[in-house]
């Protein structure tokens, strides 16, 4: 299970965030405030203790060895603070101190000489000053308690909190009564955005009105600009889009008119040539029958042009319409093998045929002629070699037929162009034996009958296209269908016969 992130509701969010600033800065300020109180705390102690002790060594230089202990005891309780006198050594000679450090602590503090340190006695300020005296050389420290934490410190604190409190909760209230408005605003935004996508008189509906002169009011109003720009595209598109209509529909009628106008005349030329080619009238010349064949073949491809034109306008229109019933695959591959035939025989091209009885839901004209645009695709762009159908079931609701031939192949940057109209892979000189719609329109015409064509191909080593087509409708399971035997390699052979 996936947990999804909400997102937070921002009249509390807003409130929130000013109390975790405003306790973050109080705290930092009060962090701050205490370490430079005790900094100072710290330098008033250090200042009390040097200023005993520069005092008490002066007074000791004058009094005898015998009365110092007593002076020294009296003046610790008078001050408050404890007192040591040592040796140049660190050896204790007065003791006057609850306590007194060791004497690696008591060398390490004539040497600091004065300072802040930790020893039996708790946290201290230490100072020192030298007695000097004709016969004699000593040290006099002063330990005075450093207050941890400082004294001002409660009162410090108790300020600082009553004083963020009240700052903390004008911010506060104020952040929500902001966010509360910023809040609304978007609201009603957002209910007239959805109030607009919901009519259905006018896609846009009206204008937001703008009540705010914050962010909010500049993004409605440039969300209303925004709107009115589209509005403005929608009126064009849709202007067009009628202009498009109606010329499309020109197109229908221009070329149907254009057809029937030229289908007239070629089909006369064709008739005529058939009868002067049967040599009804008298027998033909060797020159003159080879013109009436190129004169006849000429007319064949340009009626070829004119049937795929009108088809490819047919399909782009949504005209064309599909007539399926359940056909046999093998059976209408056959009737397109044998009509190549004649045009792999004349290239040396071996046109071989084999697979099983197949079921396709499928029109069984427009199969045909799909077919027929990659069968002889194959035999026209292939010089020399073979060319292998396989008509085969592929799982329990595809009937799939491959063409596989031995071709100069297609490059991998060709083989998606090669689907398009009027686009052709291949040497410049032999682009012109064809349009480049066949296979552009053998593409759409699987695609309206659900199923798809794919290539498999490589320089130099030929191409293979299968066509994959519904072995079963949509609505009604094909259930009653029962296969015939596989072809075999007699009906192979007498299907490879030209």
């Amino acid at each position: 299970m996936r947990w999804q992130l909400r997102p937070l509701p921002f009249v509390g969010l807003a409130p929130a965030i000013v109390v975790a600033l405003g306790t973050f800065a109080a705290a930092a300020f009060g962090v701050l405030g205490f370490s430079t109180l005790a900094n100072h705390s710290d330098e008033y102690s250090l200042q009390q203790a040097s200023a005993l002790a520069a005092i008490l060594a002066e007074r000791l230089r004058v009094i005898p060895l015998e009365q110092r202990a007593v002076v020294i005891e009296r003046a610790a309780r008078r001050a408050g603070v404890e007192l040591l006198l040592v040796d140049t050594y660190g050896g204790i000679l007065v003791d006057g101190t609850i306590r007194p450090p060791s004497r690696e602590q008591i060398a390490n503090m004539l040497v600091g000489e004065t300072g802040i340190s930790n020893t039996q006695l708790g946290r201290v300020s230490f100072a020192a000053a030298p007695v000097r005296t004709p016969r004699e050389f000593s040290n006099l420290l002063v330990f005075a308690r450093a207050p941890k934490p400082p004294t001002p410190a409660v009162p410090l604190v108790t300020s600082l909190g009553l004083l963020s409190s009240l700052l903390i909760g004008a911010a506060t209230l104020v952040a929500y009564w902001l966010a509360r408005n910023v809040h609304a605003d978007v609201d009603y935004v957002r209910a007239r955005i959805s109030g607009m996508s919901a009519r259905d008189t006018e896609p846009l509906g009206q204008t937001i009105p703008v009540r705010s002169t914050d962010v909010v009011g500049v993004l409605t109003s440039a969300f209303n600009e925004l709107a009115s720009r589209f509005s403005e595209a929608e009126r064009r598109y849709r202007k067009d889009l009628q202009r498009t209509l109606t010329y499309d529909k020109d197109r229908s009628a221009f070329l149907a008119a254009l057809s029937h106008e030229l289908r007239t005349p070629l089909n006369a030329i064709l008739g005529f040539t058939d009868v002067l080619l049967a040599e009804v009238d008298g027998p033909l010349s060797s020159e003159a029958r080879e013109n009436l064949t190129i004169v006849h073949q000429s007319g064949r491809h340009l009626a070829a042009l004119i049937d795929d034109i009108l088809d490819l306008s047919a399909i782009e229109s949504g005209q064309l319409r599909l007539t399926r019933t359940y056909v046999d695959a093998l059976e209408v591959t056959q009737a397109v093998v044998r009509e190549i035939q004649v045009t792999a025989d004349k290239k040396g091209i071996e046109l071989r045929l084999d697979g099983e009885h197949a079921p396709a839901w499928a029109d069984r004209r427009r199969l045909r002629q799909i077919l027929n645009n990659v069968i002889g695709n194959a035999v026209k762009f292939t010089h020399q070699g073979s060319v292998n159908v396989r008509v085969e079931r592929v799982g329990r609701d595809t009937t799939a037929v491959s063409v596989k031939d031995t071709g100069p192949g297609i490059a991998p940057h060709d083989q998606a162009a090669i689907f398009e109209e009027y686009r052709q892979s291949g040497e410049q000189r032999w682009q012109r034996s064809g349009t480049g719609l066949g296979l552009a329109i053998s593409r759409r015409l699987i695609d309206m009958h659900g199923g798809r064509i794919t290539l498999n191909s490589a320089l130099g080593k030929g191409s293979t296209f299968t066509v994959l087509l519904p072995s079963e409708s949509e609505e009604d399971r094909w259930q009653d269908y029962t296969p015939v035997e596989p072809v075999s390699s007699e009906t192979n052979a007498r299907v490879s016969q030209p």
